[in-house]
């Protein structure tokens, strides 16, 4: 059966994730409307749709662009992400992360938008022995990060009940890669990710450093489950799709199920670049579990989703390319 097309506003829509998300929305027919306020996003990432500058917080802005727009459904990727300064500032990941989804769910309420797409993480979940990740499994998160991402989640099936806004969560792993077109890749500054930043170091940026060799696994550095960023667009344009279809909320983990360890990570960055990633050992960060993987089993049962680049060094390759078209980021 045909989806109906739908207006999207997407929150952080200038972002790595968003911008690509923005693309598959474009790409299935749906109409794109943008909001970020260009504070970690990039103008020239909006290739997509219309744009509207404005932050989360401002629950009048984002009602306006509901209204003006007339949308059908809010994908929210705007969030502040990095675990270490979760750690060292959690009132502004409360304050953003938590405050501004709330203002942003206000305005579908009032709006009477009642479809929402939440980005959220499996920094949710904490440290966890038992692996792959279900998404049944206890959420535990151990960095504020998480913990701001899993305040969201809780307030969901209480914003539903009051105001009929039906969700579908995301728990995405580690997000990497680029857009196999080259036209969005990272642009984060500081870049705060393990691949891009191994590139970095192998083209005359700093080196690259690797935070704890002690860790339970079996080269002593930490192990994550890499997805493709184009992988997790497709998956938020699906969960769409089924959203708009059913009465049902639901939760899903996007992963591979497949772990790499930093180490990896460095191995395919030299194999598929052809340099060597200079590199330093540095102490454990606060809020670094030792192991995270995921079963996607549910998304792929339910969604039909299931990913296009499921090995590290197919998804370093796009990375590597948006790199090289681009070294200085979004500033070319």
């Amino acid at each position: 059966m045909a989806v109906k097309a739908l207006t999207v506003l997407v929150t952080g829509g200038a972002g790595y994730i968003g911008s690509h998300a923005s693309k598959a929305l474009a790409r299935a027919g749906h109409k794109v409307v943008v909001f970020d306020n260009l504070v970690a996003g990039h103008r020239d990432a909006v290739k997509y749709g219309d744009f509207v500058e404005g932050d989360i917080t401002d629950t009048a802005a984002v009602r306006a662009a509901l209204s003006r727009y007339r949308v059908d459904a809010v994908m929210h990727f705007a969030a502040y992400l990095d675990v270490g300064e979760s750690v060292r500032e959690p009132v502004k990941y409360y304050r953003n992360n938590v405050g501004g989804a709330m203002g942003v769910l206000d305005a579908m309420a009032a709006q009477s938008v009642q479809l929402f797409v939440f980005s959220s993480t499996c920094a949710t979940y904490g440290e966890h022995s038992e692996m792959p990740i279900l998404e049944t499994h206890l959420q535990r998160p151990i960095n504020s990060y998480g913990e701001s991402k899993l305040a969201v989640e809780r307030a969901l099936p209480h914003v539903e009940r009051a105001h009929a806004i039906r969700s579908v969560t995301l728990r995405y792993f580690n997000a990497a890669g680029a857009d196999p077109d080259c036209e969005s890749g990272e642009g984060h500054a500081p870049e705060i990710h393990v691949i891009p930043r191994a590139i970095e170091a192998t083209s005359g940026g700093p080196g690259l450093q690797v935070f704890g060799d002690d860790y339970p696994t079996p080269d002593g550095t930490c192990q994550r489950d890499y997805i493709h960023v184009s992988d997790l667009a497709d998956a938020h344009v699906m969960a769409l799709d089924s959203l708009s279809r059913s009465s049902r909320s639901a939760v899903y983990n996007l992963g591979t199920g497949r772990p790499h360890s930093v180490r990896e990570v460095i191995a395919a960055v030299e194999e598929v670049s052809g340099r060597a990633v200079p590199w330093t050992l540095a102490p454990r960060r606060p809020g670094d579990p030792a192991v995270l993987y995921a079963s996607a089993q549910k998304a792929e049962a339910e969604l039909g989703w299931k990913p296009r680049f499921p090995a590290l060094p197919a998804i370093v390759r796009t990375a590597w390319a948006w790199h090289q078209a681009h070294p200085r980021g979004y500033r070319t």
